[in-house]
């Protein structure tokens, strides 16, 4: 059974929303750069720029990032280098979902692994709740929520043809 949370109207006001709170946290975008967790936080984080961009009519650095490596339930994976220009910069870390907090946790060592950013953020359009790590979204589009049995799925337009969030029980 699949019950529709969002849909494409849904998404794009809260990645405005979203775009709007990082502005104003953030004072601008001077010193902003977005990295997208695979796969479709690197699609939210794209539209995300597109809205900083348009709103604040200067150039934002975007980026994505494979976290596998990272996970703390992968043994022996070779950790590739991220070189990634973050030093001294204010990185959003954009994912669809935030749920036990371990990818997040994974992305943030990845960043960390070989740069210094000067502040991590985090932006979800889902936050579901049910975290084993204290790990917190500082931009939420959407709180839903859920039994830890139910699976959230984001849509997106340019991997799934559509937008849209829905639970599956």
């Amino acid at each position: 059974m699949m019950k529709q949370v969002l849909d494409a109207n849904g998404m794009r006001r809260s990645l405005i929303r979203i775009t709007h709170e990082i502005l104003e946290h953030n004072k601008g975008v001077d010193q902003i750069v977005l990295v997208g967790i695979e796969t479709r936080g690197i699609d939210l984080a794209k539209r995300i720029q597109t809205n900083l961009e348009t709103f604040e009519n200067k150039k934002v650095e975007c980026y994505g990032i494979n976290v596998y490596p990272w996970r703390d339930d992968v043994k022996d994976e070779a950790k590739p280098e991220i070189n990634l220009p973050i030093n001294d910069k204010k990185v959003i870390l954009v994912d669809d979902v935030l749920f036990k907090g371990r990818t997040v946790r994974a992305a943030m060592d990845a960043l960390m692994a070989n740069a210094r950013p000067k502040e991590i953020q985090l932006a979800v359009l889902i936050d579901r709740g049910h975290r084993e790590l204290p790990i917190r979204a500082d931009y939420v589009g959407k709180n839903i929520p859920s039994s830890i049995d139910e699976i959230i799925r984001v849509k997106v337009e340019e991997q799934d043809g559509n937008d849209e969030v829905v639970i599956e029980k």
